[in-house]
């Protein structure tokens, strides 16, 4: 090979690589002695937005907790931006730019939202070709989220749940991150929050941020997502793109039982 070819090769590789944000490969987990997740094959290329669905108890919380080295037993590999974070903690992880929005949102109660905004900041980053990633300012947020700009000097434990929900996003996107973990966005909020949710998402796509999105409201998963993996009993079942699960209301029937 000559040097010029090998030069070609090497960048081929760093592109491909490049372009897969986080990738799984046999991924497993455990509560002691319980098994929930078995050998999950998945990834998330540069600006997706993929869903992660199933019933109750299929393991996608623990999915997204493992990727984020919040389970202390797991096994196989985790590769976020080329990287192996499988045994990395969890601070590490976030300072790295894999942001994470928890189902039980995780908010500082006693501090305003114009608090929990500055406590998320994180420097600027840039993609592994010199290319700067969006960097989110607070007054940005605050024209994404304008329940959050009403309410920046009240306590964030007096917020609605889907104020809190907003409010923990936008915490996330103050660490600028390459690749946002959201786990079930839409449960137990109002349908016009939703409703600002989807808008959300499409604007962060628009802005080169990528999505996993944990969520059982199907219509929500369809209207904003690109791929999905269909989770059952901690096993990947089924995976697509939106389009095709759309096409076979048979695979929602199996596997969501709706």
């Amino acid at each position: 090979m000559t040097t010029m070819d090998a030069m070609s090769s090497q960048s081929a590789s760093e592109q491909a690589a490049s372009a897969t944000l986080l990738e799984a490969e046999k991924l497993s987990a455990w509560y002691g002695a319980a098994r929930i997740l078995f050998d999950l094959d998945f990834n998330i290329q540069r600006g997706e937005v993929v869903a992660v669905m199933g019933r109750n108890g299929a393991g996608k919380s623990t999915t997204f907790l493992s990727l984020m080295g919040m389970i202390e037993r797991r096994s196989g590999a985790i590769r976020f931006m080329g990287r192996d974070i499988l045994q990395s903690p969890s601070y590490r992880i976030a300072q790295m730019g894999l942001g994470f929005v928890p189902e039980d949102r995780r908010i500082f109660t006693d501090l305003t939202v114009a608090e929990n905004l500055d406590i998320g900041r994180q420097a600027p980053r840039h993609w592994p070709d010199g290319t700067p990633l969006h960097t989110w300012t607070i007054e940005e947020l605050y024209e994404i989220f304008p329940n959050l700009a009403e309410r920046k000097n009240h306590g964030a434990g007096r917020m609605s749940g889907g104020e809190q929900q907003m409010l923990t996003i936008a915490r996330s996107l103050m660490g600028n991150p390459y690749l946002l973990l959201l786990d079930e966005p839409s449960e137990g909020v109002a349908p016009v929050i939703v409703e600002q949710m989807a808008k959300m998402i499409f604007q962060l796509k628009k802005a080169g941020v990528s999505i996993l999105l944990s969520e059982q409201n199907v219509h929500f998963a369809r209207y904003v997502s690109d791929r999905v993996y269909m989770l059952e009993k901690g096993h990947v079942t089924w995976s697509g793109s939106m389009d095709e699960l759309t096409r076979n209301p048979d695979i929602s029937l199996k596997y969501l039982s709706i």
